[in-house]
Formats: C-alpha cells, structure tokens, sequence
C-alpha cells in the first residue's frame, strides 16, 4: 500500500500545488515535504525537485519564487483570477438559472481556482431587479433546442403566456406548435428561440422559458436561403425584447443627456450627425414594438421621433392612449 502511495507522488504534488498556490502565495520546500507526509508520503528534496522539474516538462507552469524561504508555486492557469470573477459574476446574475444550478456551476467555476481565491470567489453577486427561475426547465429546453440544431431537426412544444391571476394560459388553442429553429439568441436575461414557421413563411421569436414540453422531432428542419443567412446580431440590434415586429428605418433626434444610452444600445457605430442645440440625429433600424415605444418613453422630450412621421404618430397615439386610461 505505501508503495502505492510513492507511485502517486507525484500526482499529489501536482494537486498540492494547484489547490494550495497561486502567484500571490507558494508553498516552501518544507511545506510541500510536511504535506506529503500527511498523505502518508515519505520524500527527500532532490526527488520532489524533479517532480518539479518532470511537470513544467508536462505543461504546469510551476515557478520557484525568490522569498525567504522560496516558494514554489502555480503561475498561469487556464483562468486568470479577473476572468474567474468575471464567470463567477456573468452565472450568479443570470435569471434563467435557478440558485441550485447557479450555485453548482459557481462551485465548478471555483475548482479551476486556487483555495486562497476561492475564498475570494465565495461571495454572492447583488444585482438589481434580478429574479431567478424557479425551475430548471429553461436549462434542459435549451439542451433540447440545441440538439434539434445540431441534428436539424424540427421542434414542437407548447406555449403559455399568464393572466391576471398569474396562471399559465396555453396559447395556439392549447395546441402544439411545430417549428424550425434557426438561432438561441440569449438577450435582457432571458434565451430566445428565432424559428421558422412554414404557414406563415416567416420568422417568429419565443421565449424560452414560456415554452413548454419541447420535442425533438425526426422531420427535417426547412432549409432555405433566408434560414441560411439568417443574422442573429441584426435582429438583436433592431429588436427591443426581442418582439418581432415590422422593420422600419428611423430617425430619432436625441439630445446630450440622452446619446450614452443610444450608443449602449446600437453601439458606437451608429450613424449619427450633429443637429445643432447639443442634439444629434441617429439613424436606426428599429423593429416597431409597444417594447420599442416603451424605450422611448423613458427618455421624455430628449429622444424623438423624427422620421418617418408616420412612425411618430404611432408613438403619440401610443402615449395618448396612456394618457387617456388615467382620466379613466
């Protein structure tokens, strides 16, 4: 057994270093001898300079650290720290996870860590007018959806919405929808299914989490050039809430105070000209939605609509309308 034991040494000096160092804190010579001797593990230092020597062969970068004592220690790992966080940070404030598969993925995230930043990692993530799902169905219908991708397979599920007691209420006549799916597209918290409906010889977008019973079916998915060039990153910059919806090119006449949440939402590229007044005019492609309205709305007389006018007239009927329900 002790034998044994001696042939894993090396393996146990390989996890010690791992788990125990990182570039802020190594281990001595001393340390690494005592630990081994816990684990039932007799070594001189010459053998554990070359099991030193033999893992920087296989690809650990272990670094010898000038201290007093020196200190041996793992250097780069596949993560650096920051982007440990910034994984840590992304799953915790994610809505379509619920906290049990939040917090196992947080657990694996903090294996690939040294045991000194997994005290740093172990932290909660407070994130504003986050709800987590109750369930993990979300998690295995995406499992689904991305197998009906890869086998191009059509999809059926149901699809519910909720009153106003809060009950699901089935929609399609409480039938079964039957799809092609083009592309998961994950935006504002939630994951998106953009399919194809042959009736309707159009795309339609659905929220995952609202869908229910997913199948995969043995039909073919519908291949055609539109499926084929399909742009995921067009549709999310038009679309607000990923409502579907006409596509209508706009201007909007945006003032100083309003241009940091143009750019955040079309980006830095967006096409723009000074108008005079601290005010510029951007030219969008928007996709026209009460979501899109409701955008709008947030920024009172600093965004307008300025063409197409038809488009701004819709929105002041949209805003009239509000108006009007509280003289009700």
């Amino acid at each position: 057994m002790a034998a044994n034991r001696q042939k894993l040494k090396l393996l146990y000096l390989m996890r010690m270093l791992m788990e125990e160092t990182d570039s802020e804190r190594g281990l001595t010579m001393a340390q690494i001898l005592e630990g081994l001797e816990e684990l039932g593990i007799s070594a001189e230092r010459k053998s554990v300079y070359r099991d030193i020597e033999a893992l920087r062969e296989f690809g650990v970068d272990v670094r010898a650290y000038q201290r007093a004592p020196v200190e041996y220690g793992v250097e780069e790992r596949d993560f650096a720290f920051p982007e440990l966080v910034l994984l840590v940070d992304a799953v915790q404030s994610s809505r379509f996870l619920t906290q049990r598969k939040s917090d196992a993925l947080v657990e694996g995230v903090k294996r690939l860590a040294s045991r000194r930043q997994r005290a740093l990692l172990d932290k909660r993530v407070h994130v504003e007018g986050r709800i987590k799902m109750q369930n993990e169905s979300v998690y295995y219908s995406v499992d689904r959806i991305q197998e009906a991708l890869a086998k191009r397979r059509k999809v059926s599920f149901l699809y519910f919405k909720y009153d106003a007691a809060k009950e699901k209420v089935a929609q399609h006549g409480g039938d079964r929808y039957v799809e092609t799916p083009v592309q998961l597209v994950y935006a504002e918290g939630y994951y998106y299914l953009v399919a194809f409906n042959e009736k309707h010889d159009g795309f339609a977008t659905y929220r995952v989490d609202r869908m229910d019973r997913i199948r995969v079916l043995d039909e073919p998915a519908v291949r055609n050039e539109r499926i084929a060039t399909f742009d995921a990153q067009k549709l999310e910059s038009r679309a607000f809430g990923m409502y579907s919806g006409s596509p209508v090119a706009a201007t909007l006449l945006v003032s100083d105070e309003a241009m940091g949440a143009v750019i955040d939402r079309f980006g830095r590229e967006v096409k723009s000209s000074l108008a005079g007044a601290g005010r510029a005019r951007v030219h969008v492609t928007v996709m026209k939605s009460p979501v899109f309205f409701g955008w709008l709305a947030q920024f009172g007389d600093r965004v307008r609509v300025e063409k197409p006018r038809a488009l701004a007239d819709e929105y002041r009927d949209y805003l009239a309308a509000i108006a009007a329900s509280y003289d009700e």
